[in-house]
């Protein structure tokens, strides 16, 4: 199971989301962490189609779509356990978090 971290812009911005988008995101984040375990195995190299892109012109930042408008941004961190993966959420919500 991969290890996760969350900062604190990350976490204000989850308590200022909507019930509805608050499920949305934990959905598509269970999608990822299905994802994630494929790769701690070796089954998997990368996530499902449409789910996670790079950030364009922001090195080792990532996003992950969870609705048309909803975002959550993340970076790989340094493995806490060994062979297991290593999540850091940097901040959720609209179009208007991106950098």
């Amino acid at each position: 199971m991969p290890t996760y971290e969350e900062d604190r812009a990350f976490q204000r911005d989850f308590r200022r989301l909507s019930k509805a988008q608050k499920l949305l995101l934990l959905r598509m984040r269970s999608l990822m962490i299905e994802d994630l375990r494929e790769m701690e195995s070796g089954d998997g190299t990368w996530f499902r189609d449409g789910l996670v892109h790079k950030l364009q012109g922001v090195q080792s930042l990532y996003e992950m779509r969870w609705a048309e408008d909803g975002r959550a941004i993340f970076s790989f961190g340094t493995q806490q356990q060994s062979g297991l993966l290593h999540i850091r959420w940097h901040r959720c919500g609209t179009h208007d978090i991106l950098p």
